[in-house]
């Protein structure tokens, strides 16, 4: 890549879990709002993983809207706001040799959607 010599500073290991956390926070600020229902989940999960593929060294994207909160949505417009404890997301990002699963999820001991990095290969 092109762009290297902005990066030398850090380890190919870094770069990867970069890459991965850029493209979470992307993810979290862009989307987290955004009307979705029970009908509409599967589209907007496919938007968000092909949205954020398109980031540098993003090798996949999974994305998992929780259906149970969607049935929930008990009010005349049949939708809620898409909120960070109903994701369950994997960004999958690689650089060079190194290969790097960050994931958000809601946690229940936390009660937070907490964002970490799962897995360095």
């Amino acid at each position: 890549m092109s762009d290297e010599k902005y990066f030398q500073n850090i380890t190919t290991r870094e770069r990867a879990i970069f890459e991965g956390a850029i493209t979470m926070g992307a993810l979290f600020h862009q989307f987290v709002g955004t009307p979705v229902s029970i009908n509409s989940a599967p589209s907007l999960e496919k938007a968000i993983e092909e949205s954020l593929t398109l980031q540098p060294c993003i090798n996949s994207v999974e994305v998992r809207i929780d259906r149970e909160m969607l049935e929930k949505a008990e009010n005349e417009y049949e939708y809620l706001s898409l909120t960070g404890d109903m994701l369950d997301v994997k960004v999958t990002s690689g650089y060079q040799e190194t290969r790097v699963v960050v994931r958000m999820h809601y946690i229940e001991e936390l009660q937070y959607p907490l964002m970490y990095v799962e897995e360095v290969d």
